[in-house]
């Protein structure tokens, strides 16, 4: 019987994690890093980090908006 190894917890698992989420919101992964991030990454995490994200999404866009509207048109 094997024991399950424990997956890397830290800076780089942070990042491997913030990379799979921007990755899925491109739309661009390949199978085999979509199945080794199955196999490491906590679903907690990914939920987290893309909660984050699309928060910061939504804000820059709303922040662009709000610059975009403000600038004198000059015609």
């Amino acid at each position: 019987m094997t024991t399950p190894t424990p997956s890397p917890v830290g800076k780089t698992h942070w990042l491997r994690t913030v990379q799979a989420v921007l990755w899925s919101f491109v739309g661009l992964r390949k199978s085999s890093e979509y199945q080794q991030d199955i196999e490491k990454l906590n679903p907690f995490h990914i939920i987290g980090v893309a909660i984050g994200a699309a928060l910061l999404f939504v804000l820059g866009l709303i922040a662009l908006v709000n610059w975009v509207v403000v600038q004198p048109t000059g015609l």
